[in-house]
């Protein structure tokens, strides 16, 4: 009895992780270009700000930088197979990096509260350095314990803190409430920090979701690759 071997379709999926690390580098782009731009003009007005906290403000932006580069990296499944060490390196630096940048954010704000800011942006800077020192550290500990689909789940979470300073500056930028005062700001800082670890575990139950689905069509198709012509 002849069988009939089923054509395998070399169907590209798009994958949730693709998408969202696009909209990352969207909103680095747009970061760059209108938040930070002055770094590129030694004459502009944002240096009087800056001035008495550069060499605060320098190895927290160096270190955040480095952060979210190399978080970018470590959801590459072709890095984590092919090169573990390297991207064992990388996750040690990301975790580094993380220990330098979440103090240093805390207290540059605090000393902003001299130019005038709230001690309430000061604890929404608190809160948001806590949970994503929280999130790196249970992901450290969770691959130190072998336990991988913890580490992936908690990395996401840590991801998705370190993206907080892009997205207050992306909201206040594109809906204009950057120049509402410093109360808009952090409402904006709050709704960030408040969206971060559910909208973390929203994109690992898609992703998980897509995973099931394709392994279940894999599946069915294998299944009826063996089936008999009579």
């Amino acid at each position: 009895m002849a069988t009939v071997q089923l054509p395998q379709k070399n169907v590209r999926r798009v994958r949730v992780k693709y998408l969202l690390f696009a909209f990352v580098g969207v909103m680095i782009a747009y970061v760059l270009q209108h938040n930070e731009s002055f770094l590129l003009d030694p004459a502009d007005p944002a240096w009087d700000h800056y001035q008495p906290i550069k060499w605060w403000l320098l190895p927290h932006g160096i270190a955040g930088a480095i952060a979210i580069s190399l978080a970018i990296s470590q959801f590459s499944g072709r890095l984590r197979s092919r090169y573990i060490a390297l991207h064992r390196l990388f996750g040690r630096i990301y975790v580094g990096m993380v220990c330098i940048a979440a103090p240093l954010g805390v207290y540059i704000q605090y000393l902003d509260e001299r130019t005038g800011d709230p001690r309430s942006f000061t604890i929404a800077t608190i809160v948001d350095a806590t949970l994503w020192l929280l999130a790196t550290g249970m992901a450290f500990w969770c691959i130190r314990g072998r336990r991988i689909e913890q580490h992936r789940q908690w990395m996401t979470r840590s991801f998705a803190m370190a993206l907080v300073f892009l997205e207050v500056r992306v909201i206040g930028g594109v809906t204009g409430w950057e120049t509402q005062g410093v109360a808009a700001v952090e409402t904006i800082v709050w709704c960030c920090i408040a969206f971060a670890y559910p909208l973390a575990d929203l994109v690992l139950f898609i992703e998980d979701r897509l995973r099931t689905r394709s392994a279940q069509r894999d599946g069915g198709a294998s299944r009826t690759a063996g089936l008999p012509t009579g």
